[in-house]
């Protein structure tokens, strides 16, 4: 009969195991490939944004090392007008000691000249014979005078060797005359392209007519013209980034920012395949995780539809389902009578120890009286030893009484409690759980006793649980850093004291605040929070004559108060 039914159960099954199969694939794969399509959109877009910022940056300090240069030989050239007087400088030799001291702290200049107010090139040091001649009629000269310094562009000039100059002005005695220096064009073009971005990366400086000022290393000489136009940046300091391709030749990246009180433009550039090479080595991986990730999804779906199918088998073949929430509470009452039967026979050979302790003690003090032991290292050490056992003695008593307190759950017997003495016993029992999870839990007592008619047991269910609940809580939300515990104790005015357990946990959603104490309503995964808790507890402190309250904001954290009659005395 049993064959039977499987037969004739088969072709359902096979139906259900074809949809879940397909729902099992289908389903997962459109939020994975959502999944994959946006994160490679923002990693693609993240890693493009870090190259173009790694190039601006690269940019701004190599305008800044350019400026740097030009500032430096302007103020070389300011510090010699300021110091020495025209008629000094012209004297015979006084311009070659000049230059020679110029080249003790930089060797920037080729060469140096000094001009009168007419042009006129009275003096000079360097390989040229530029002595006699006039430039009153040349662009520069004439801009030197009106601005008071001049940096130029490169140009041929008499010497008919591309070079640039920097010139200063200075007027003295209702004069004007002019210092004149050459800047070395092969150091100042090695500053500039000594830059190295991957394989294509180069930087070089245009003017404004879009000549080379120098030397490109992926081709172009100075003051030609390169093929490729690119737009001007907008002035001032901004860093401008863009793609361009000229032609069908391969696109690069460029930054580009103005030099020279915007006279000069500095290029950086680099082939846009180097430049974002990383993204395009990112793509195999990416496609290898999409292949990876699709044949798990494909595994996983036959395997779990077979599990599912088998489970379904199961338990059509059952007559009754078994409450696991209900099993999982009986099982943890018997591990509390267990534990609390191991305290109790932990107990027998502590106290056999204890009295050997006693009986050591005696035998130390009878061998030290006799003088059969005399002070010293080893003496001391004994000491010692015997003073940790005994602390250890004591600290295992403490513990295996919690336990057997804890483990007479079946046995109410109201009494006469301290709150002030029994709430530290009670998160004693969590504290290492609690440090070993780094959640700091802390105590705010009041210094007077509360005295409260209550079960110690019961009681100590319930903090106990809340203790608990409030650790996972925190756990979910903080992991193993951040958490924080807090129990105080307070008396009120209306004859009752309130118990709080504070947590910084996770906190619990609106939709969820009614039905907290509601018998097996539970947040936690299945097969690790029962649904009991907080219902039994709710229904212990009911029958202490005391009610539980909650305050909670999610993400935030959750308060628990158990509120108690206090007795007349503790009023």
């Amino acid at each position: 009969m049993p064959q039977k039914s499987t037969k004739n159960s088969a072709p359902a099954y096979a139906g259900v195991k074809r949809f879940v199969l397909i729902n099992m694939i289908v389903v997962p794969f459109i939020p994975f490939l959502l999944a994959l399509i946006i994160g490679n959109h923002s990693f693609s877009k993240s890693l493009q944004e870090s190259t173009i910022g790694a190039m601006e940056r690269i940019a701004a300090d190599h305008r800044q090392m350019i400026e740097s240069f030009l500032l430096e030989r302007k103020n070389d050239l300011e510090l010699i007008v300021n110091t020495t007087r025209f008629d000094e400088i012209v004297q015979p030799g006084r311009l070659d000691a000049v230059f020679d001291e110029l080249q003790q702290t930089s060797s920037a200049f080729v060469d140096l000249g000094i001009f009168d107010a007419t042009g006129m090139h009275v003096a000079y040091h360097g390989p040229f014979d530029l002595t006699g001649k006039n430039y009153r009629q040349t662009d520069w000269f004439q801009q030197t005078l009106e601005n008071s310094i001049y940096i130029s562009d490169v140009f041929l000039g008499f010497r008919n060797v591309p070079h640039f100059i920097i010139a200063v002005a200075q007027k003295e005695a209702g004069r004007n005359w002019v210092i004149r220096a050459t800047v070395d064009s092969q150091r100042f073009n090695n500053l500039v392209r000594k830059i190295r971005i991957g394989k294509t990366g180069e930087a070089y400086l245009l003017n404004r007519q879009g000549v080379l000022q120098t030397d490109r290393r992926s081709g172009g000489n100075l003051m030609e013209t390169p093929a490729e136009k690119i737009p001007l940046p907008a002035n001032g300091r901004t860093i401008n980034s863009f793609i361009h391709r000229q032609g069908t030749e391969e696109p690069f990246l460029y930054a580009t920012c103005w030099l020279k009180d915007n006279n000069w433009i500095l290029v950086i550039r680099q082939e846009k395949a180097d430049a974002f090479m990383a993204l395009q080595n990112a793509r195999l991986p990416i496609l290898f995780i999409c292949l990876v990730g699709g044949g798990c999804i494909i595994a996983a779906a036959f395997t779990l539809t077979g599990v599912i199918v088998r489970k379904m088998e199961q338990t059509d073949a059952e007559k009754a389902l078994l409450n696991q929430q209900l099993i999982g509470a009986s099982r943890l009452a018997e591990l509390g009578e267990m534990a609390a039967g191991f305290a109790h026979e932990i107990n027998n050979p502590l106290q056999i120890i204890s009295s050997e302790l006693s009986m050591i003690r005696v035998l130390h003090e009878e061998m030290v009286e006799s003088a059969e032991l005399t002070p010293g290292e080893s003496f001391d050490q004994v000491n010692d030893s015997v003073a940790q056992i005994k602390m250890q003695l004591e600290r295992c008593a403490r513990i295996t009484a919690a336990i057997l307190k804890f483990g007479r759950q079946g046995e109410s017997s109201a009494e006469e409690l301290d709150l002030t003495v029994v709430i530290p016993e009670i998160t004693q029992m969590v504290q290492k759980k609690a440090e070993v999870n780094g959640i700091l839990l802390q105590k705010e007592l009041p210094s007077l006793p509360i005295r409260v008619y209550a079960d110690a047991s019961r009681l100590q269910q319930v903090v106990l649980n809340l203790l608990n609940n409030a650790m996972d809580a925190i756990m979910d939300h903080h992991g193993t850093a951040g958490g924080s515990v807090i129990v105080s104790i307070s008396q009120g005015d209306n004859g009752s004291a309130t118990i709080s357990v504070k947590d910084n946990g996770s906190g619990i959603t609106q939709e969820n605040m009614g039905k907290i104490f509601s018998p097996f309503f539970t947040t936690k995964p299945v097969g690790k929070g029962t649904g009991l808790g907080l219902s039994v507890c709710y229904g212990i402190v009911q029958k202490m004559g005391g009610k539980m309250e909650v305050a909670s904001s999610a993400g935030q954290g959750t308060t628990f108060s158990i509120v108690l009659p206090t007795l007349p005395s503790a009023a």
